[in-house]
């Protein structure tokens, strides 16, 4: 049986957050530990969000409220300010909008500064502009805007031979913004495929105990199994194992990773708290090898890895990533000490787009928490519209569209976008992101969200790029807390 990790929280948080916003967000059970004792006051206050009513834009059964964190919180002070007129930086459509420029600099010259900007489409945001800023500041319009989306504007001033830069990316009507990707008809018999192979390939589990990571309270060891190869022969996955000492039985979390290529030490605050957690490593390589190693192979063998064979679906460098992350979903679920009720997954930005794909094709995964997820709507600057990371077929100044000739890769991202995993989503998730983002940006994330059925949460701190924040961190910590079952006074 899935459980449901929104309704309790929703019955305690959203009476004391109703007074400000009349909104929730998900749960923290750790609410009442002495750490976040010291911020929960000032946090309650901070989580506001301006009216978010219109009708059409919540008429989806798939639609959910939006969350908004406080402008600026987790951002360092910047005197090149852009300040939209609505406090959520979000608005229907047919709707203009104006950001106020301001220039906090002192003695401040008579003639203004000259201020260039960029104002368009997220990614897309076209020729620079020039204007000059006063003292008291001047407004830049967003012309109302027809269709679901995002307009960014990227500003910038020369002061002292130094450049100050400063963002601000407004939402219309992001609840209605549809994916380009298409939806190939064999795209469950494809996957079921692949599972078949891999099931095929014994795992040859290997533990290898860590001391030097282990503590009183959890075991941990490194583990290496067996796992699908895109040429020739099989190849392996790597991971961090921690494991809370005693008879159990526990839930389980798979942490999977961003992109990258990095070392991993495992997922041990929350093992200590009474979870089996898994962290894994997706390119084939041992996890705690010396750090020359991973930068080595990032910048040389392993750079660009995303496009690797991109041209074909079978040997796509992501057939073997989503295979093996499924491979360490079952060795959680086939642990002794699993407790058979609570399976978690959770990452960001690559692991945001990992945890979607595993909890869409293995059902026994009961929660997801996934920030900012790569590889939505891949398919968008194909579209003329904004696609996800890596960023494929996007035109570059002259027009020409990286990833010539894209026919035969445009076909292979069908299968692998984010977003046609959300479509088959029945887990219940919490999902974290920022406007400001250029990596994952909003218009793909949005596309790939609104595709979601399931039970979803949405937290959004709206100037944030490519990053979480001290208060998200939280958040996430407290739903995979509560998705499974661990109470508060175990998470103390």
């Amino acid at each position: 049986m899935i459980s449901d990790p929104s309704p309790p929280f929703k019955r305690k948080w959203g009476t004391m957050l109703g007074h400000y916003s009349g909104r929730s967000v998900l749960p923290p059970p750790i609410h009442q530990r002495a750490s976040v004792n010291k911020i929960l006051p000032l946090l309650l206050i901070l989580i506001v969000s301006a009216p978010f009513s219109h009708a059409k834009e919540n008429a989806s059964a798939a639609a959910a409220p939006l969350r908004f964190l406080p402008v600026g919180a987790a951002l360092p002070e910047n005197p090149l300010t852009l300040v939209p007129d609505r406090n959520d930086w979000t608005y229907p459509l047919n709707t203009p909008a104006t950001m106020r420029v301001r220039l906090a600099r002192s003695p401040y010259p008579a003639e203004g500064f000259k201020l260039r900007y960029r104002l368009g489409p997220d990614m897309r945001e076209g020729p620079e502009r020039e204007m000059i800023v006063p003292e008291q500041g001047a407004d830049i319009a967003v012309p109302a805007q027809a269709h679901a989306g995002f307009v960014r504007c990227i500003a910038r001033v020369e002061i002292d031979g130094k450049s100050l830069i400063s963002s601000a990316t407004l939402g219309f009507a992001p609840q209605q913004i549809a994916a380009s990707q298409r939806d190939p008809a064999d795209f469950d018999a494809f996957w079921d495929q692949q599972r078949a192979a891999l099931d095929k390939i014994a795992p040859a589990w290997e533990l290898t105990p860590a001391p030097e990571l282990s503590s009183a309270a959890i075991e941990v060891s490194y583990l290496r199994f067996q796992n699908v190869g895109n040429y020739a022969g099989p190849s392996h996955f790597y991971g961090v194992l921690a494991v809370p000492r005693g008879a159990g039985p526990f839930p389980a979390l798979l942490s999977v990773p961003g992109a990258g290529v990095r070392p991993y030490n495992g997922a041990l605050t929350l093992a200590a708290k009474g979870m089996i957690t898994l962290q894994v490593g997706i390119h084939g390589i041992p996890v705690n090898l010396p750090p020359a190693v991973y930068e080595d192979l990032g910048r040389g063998g392993l750079a660009d890895y995303s496009r690797f064979r991109i041209d074909d679906r079978n040997h796509y460098y992501f057939r073997r990533v989503y295979l093996g992350v499924l491979r360490a979903a079952d060795f959680l679920a086939r642990h002794q000490k699993w407790d058979r009720r609570h399976l978690i997954v959770t990452g960001g930005s690559q692991g945001g787009q990992l945890s979607i794909m595993t909890a869409a094709l293995d059902k026994r995964v009961t929660a997801l928490a996934a920030s900012y997820p790569a590889y939505s709507d891949v398919s968008g600057y194909a579209a003329g519209g904004t696609g996800g990371w890596p960023h494929l077929f996007k035109p570059g100044a002259n027009g020409t569209r990286s990833d010539e000739p894209i026919e035969a890769k445009l076909i292979t991202t069908a299968y692998y976008d984010t977003a046609n995993f959300a479509r088959r989503l029945r887990t219940p998730g919490f999902y974290t992101w920022g406007y400001n983002d250029t990596v994952t940006p909003p218009t793909s994330t949005f596309a790939a969200y609104n595709l979601i059925t399931a039970r979803k949460e949405l937290v959004l701190a709206t100037d944030q790029g490519h990053e979480t924040s001290g208060v998200q961190d939280m958040l996430i910590e407290a739903f995979i807390l509560h998705a499974a079952g661990i109470s508060s006074t175990k998470s103390n």
